[in-house]
């Protein structure tokens, strides 16, 4: 169906061409004087010169047209010549009734859906995940979710880190620690065993270590690069302790993503397309995009209409080494075979904007992707502290992902608890729903490119624009129409009527927008998009419902409209939260 500013659109622009001027005039917006009117348009003002005119002069011409609208209650010709606009309220009910008649409310499916491909997360193996992995995950999931509601074909890729010297330095730091292992025997040709010599926590005691070893003893960080090349080349002992890192550490990160109520439908990672950067380097030679620049084999991707300086995308270094762009390459490369996406999004800090701007541009010039293939870079700012610097422990050092969660999760339970008796494990599963809401919306409520400041008073509070405030109004939908429910009414089928007041008005306008914010927030690939219009729909109900006595209403005509209105706007809410990455609870 027809998103509500464009059903409204078409009736203005029928009448600016009934009235002898440009029906493209006629587009309608949500007013900026909300104290006056709905809605407006403007297009008189822009009509002005065309037809040597007074705006005003147009704006009654077409104002006239307008008398009996199906649509309009009211349309205004005001100075200088704008038109205020007010919509019938039998039209938004009946609007809002084909809504909830249709899937997904109405809103109009793709004919030719997109296939995308999101890549985010991007954690290195054998390393807990920290807060800086926070902003990947949820942005990504949420993009994911919203793009796939959008009727897309979308597929969210982890990308993991689990090829390079850092697997180098586990595996020696494991040969000093138990050099007599099965895996360093260069004879030894039997099955290793089944079981990882190590488990998760010590395995993220071991690369830290190693890491600072290296550091400091040149002679242990060449054993590490050592051990690097006997992996890549495929010594049997050192495959096996890769796959061993790597079920340890994919087993946990699950676990933790899986916390977060984030997947992946690929858990790939760089060494998946190792196998194919040998190929893809003798393409780039033999088709003469490549060349040798200071011993390093780079491509040249600066643009005569450059106003800055785009550096060469290098794709294998002096020494013959690969790097981040050889592999994201060869996985631009491998995605192409395998899945041939029209788009993707890659969801990292925006201080790789440059980074990616050089391997999109590397990508295109070398055919790697078709042209009309769409490569976007989503850079997202910092999450900081109250003092404005990145987020840290009290102790000063990057705190790990889980502790935030597991802070946010006591802080929600205490406010559970506060003052009232509530059984313990349902308000410890309640806390920790609303604590998630509390982390994502938090983050996902401001524009992703911007910094933001981690609040965690500010993000668990029940007042104001956060999750809990959102969670708390579903929570409150559910309640009263559980109390109509106990009273033997339901209204599950029933039909929304016209408004009774204003405040019902206003949220019946806030649901009808509910598809053209969903077309914007996929298109833009925002999801605080989905945020402010939750909070704004949130806040919209909250007024009726001080303003309107729901339960104790004794017309059973106007109580089933109202009913059918909860429902909608219950609805609307759970869907939009579930597009954000969380859920409500029944209770709180």
């Amino acid at each position: 169906m027809k998103k509500f500013l464009d059903l409204i659109s078409e009736e203005m622009k029928d009448a600016f061409e009934t009235a002898g001027y440009d029906r493209e005039l006629g587009k309608v917006t949500l007013s900026n004087r909300p104290d006056l009117c709905e809605y407006q348009c403007n297009g008189a003002m822009a009509g002005a010169k065309v037809y040597k005119k007074a705006p005003i002069m147009i704006a009654r011409d077409v104002a006239k047209k307008l008398v009996g609208s199906k649509a309009f209650a009211s349309v205004e010709a005001v100075n200088p010549g704008f038109l205020n606009l007010k919509v019938q309220e039998g039209f938004v009910a009946e609007y809002l009734n084909g809504m909830r008649a249709g899937e997904k409310f109405g809103m109009d499916m793709p004919e030719n859906p997109c296939k995308i491909i999101v890549d985010y997360g991007g954690p290195n193996v054998a390393k807990p995940l920290h807060v800086g992995h926070l902003r990947p995950a949820i942005i990504g999931e949420s993009i994911k979710r919203i793009a796939r509601y959008a009727g897309h074909d979308v597929l969210g890729d982890i990308h993991l880190g689990d090829w390079g010297l850092q697997m180098g330095l586990i595996i020696t730091e494991l040969e000093e620690r138990q050099p007599s292992l099965v895996y360093f025997q260069e004879d030894y040709e039997g099955d290793y065993p089944a079981e990882a010599p190590f488990t998760i926590s010590e395995l993220e005691e071991i690369y830290p270590t190693a890491s600072a070893k290296s550091k400091e003893d040149a002679a242990y960080k060449e054993r590490a690069m050592e051990a690097t090349f006997k992996l890549q080349s495929g010594i049997r002992g050192y495959r096996a302790l890769w796959n061993h890192i790597m079920q340890v550490s994919v087993a946990d990160l699950k676990k933790n993503y899986e916390n977060l109520l984030v997947d992946f439908d690929l858990w790939k990672g760089e060494s998946d397309v190792q196998g194919l950067i040998p190929g893809m380097v003798d393409y780039l030679k033999k088709e003469g995009y490549a060349h040798i620049s200071d011993g390093a084999l780079v491509v040249d991707v600066k643009e005569d209409t450059d106003t800055k300086e785009i550096p060469p995308c290098m794709v294998l270094k002096s020494d013959g080494a690969s790097l981040y762009n050889t592999t994201d390459l060869a996985t631009i490369m491998d995605r192409m075979e395998y899945f041939q996406p029209d788009r993707m999004i890659y969801v990292t800090d925006k201080r790789q904007d440059l980074y990616f701007e050089q391997i999109f541009r590397c990508a295109r010039k070398t055919k790697l992707v078709k042209p009309e293939t769409d490569l976007l870079h989503i850079g997202f700012g910092t999450m900081n502290g109250k003092d404005g610097k990145p987020f840290k422990t009290r102790e000063g050092g990057v705190m790990r992902l889980e502790m935030l969660v597991k802070e946010i999760n006591d802080e929600m339970y205490r406010k559970i608890t506060d003052n009232r008796q509530v059984d313990e494990e349902e308000a410890r599963q309640t806390a920790q729903v609303v604590a998630l809401s509390a982390i994502k919306y938090g983050d996902l409520s401001n524009q992703a490119s911007k910094d933001y400041i981690f609040d965690v008073d500010k993000f668990t509070s029940f007042e104001g624009d956060t999750g809990p405030y959102i969670l708390y109004t579903i929570v409150r939908i559910k309640s009263i129409l559980n109390k109509i429910k106990e009273q033997g009414g339901s209204g599950e089928k029933g039909l929304l009527k016209e408004a009774q007041s204003g405040a019902e008005k206003a949220l019946m306008l806030n649901l009808a927008g509910f598809n053209g914010m969903m077309e914007t927030a996929y298109k833009e690939t925002a999801p605080h998009k989905v945020c402010a219009y939750i909070y704004d729909l949130a806040n919209a109900f909250n007024r009726f419902y001080h303003e309107t006595k729901i339960v104790a209403q004794e017309d059973e005509e106007i109580k089933s409209g109202w009913v059918a209105l909860l429902l909608l706007t219950r609805d609307i809410l759970e869907t939009c939260i579930d597009l954000l990455g969380f859920t409500a609870p029944e209770r709180m």
